[in-house]
């Protein structure tokens, strides 16, 4: 069901502070805290005493403290104090995660320790570069739904002709073929769609009079990243290449992270190559395309539903599917692979 030797977005990096903070995570309950001197650690949210969740405990110095009976924990999971008592009872421990802050999100690695290599988060570097200016997304989404389904909507641009008229879309994104490419680990999905009038948001922020050249390149790479590089630009310009102050560029960074079989926690930002220093673009990213995606949130909340309620219902496929299905194949036999290597 889930593939686990990976990173997963855990949090924001201003998520987590010396009050514990509960999430689940691959369906398994994940308390994540910073102590006194500020690292960053990842437990089991169950105490190994009589499994009161550790998030209702508290930060002491360099432990967590449980609520219960104060039984404390350090960063590796190991149990350094029991009230009462000078020693500690053998196997004394709860599971701790590897645990790493890159980009302003905290990553976890669901699967064995020992193969968590910090150099395999995704390179989202446009976050942390000057010419580029980052816009965070805000408190992760709950999907109602489970995270294929995000990712398939992530891969198929062409809803937002229908699911986004007001804001992204246009009427004739569908009109426009696709090119698909395939990697070990990555699925690509790109579409230009020439010398057409510009989604009104686009439209707004480039102030373009006229037509233009749009370009969606969406790359979803294992487990469940998927990076969106989008914009506009005057027809004939070169697109992604056009001279910097003519166009609209930026790349929509999307860290799906499993809850449940049918819960996702969705975080999401932007990055943006224009107007570095206006607030009221940064305000349009953060404002307006949070609206976006709730659009998408309704969706995908609505799919679930009806998975859930016909899970044997016959189904269809179209072209559009097509990047998202390779991306399924893809992450099926990887999740058989690692269950094989276990």
């Amino acid at each position: 069901m889930f593939l686990r030797n990976c990173w997963y977005a855990a949090a924001w990096d201003d998520e987590v502070a010396e009050t514990p903070l509960a999430r689940t995570i691959l369906d398994e309950p994940v308390v994540l805290f910073r102590t006194a001197d500020g690292r960053l650690a990842a437990l089991e949210d169950r105490c190994c005493h009589r499994a009161l969740p550790l998030s209702m405990g508290r930060v002491e110095g360099e432990a967590l403290q449980c609520g219960y009976h104060g039984l404390r924990f350090d960063t590796g999971g190991r149990c350094v104090a029991v009230p009462g008592q000078s020693s500690i009872p053998p196997g004394a421990r709860v599971r701790s995660f590897p645990v790493v802050e890159r980009h302003g999100w905290v990553w976890i690695w669901m699967g064995e320790a020992d193969a968590a290599d910090p150099a395999s988060v995704p390179d989202w570097w446009w976050m942390d570069h000057p010419e580029w200016r980052p816009v965070r997304g805000g408190a992760p989404f709950c999907v109602e739904a489970n995270y294929l389904l995000l990712n398939d909507n992530l891969l198929d641009l062409s809803h937002v002709a229908y699911v986004h008229a007001g804001s992204i879309g246009t009427d004739n994104v569908a009109d426009f073929p696709i090119l698909s490419e395939r990697g070990e680990d990555y699925v690509r999905m790109s579409r230009m769609v020439a010398d057409s009038p510009p989604p009104p948001l686009y439209g707004r922020m480039g102030g373009f009079e006229g037509n233009v050249d749009r370009w969606q390149v969406a790359v979803s790479t294992l487990p469940a990243y998927n990076t969106v590089h989008a914009g506009c630009a005057p027809p004939g310009a070169g697109g992604a290449d056009a001279p910097e102050g003519t166009k609209v560029e930026f790349f929509n960074l999307n860290a799906i992270t499993p809850e449940t079989r049918t819960t996702t926690h969705y975080f999401y930002a932007h990055a943006r190559s224009f107007a570095l220093d206006d607030p009221a673009v940064d305000d349009s990213f953060r404002v307006d395309f949070r609206r976006v995606f709730g659009e998408d949130i309704a969706i995908l909340g609505a799919q679930q539903a009806n998975i859930e309620r016909r899970p044997g219902a016959a189904s269809i496929d179209i072209n559009v599917d097509g990047p998202g299905l390779a991306f399924r194949r893809m992450l099926a036999r990887r999740i058989e692979e690692e269950g094989d290597a276990g």
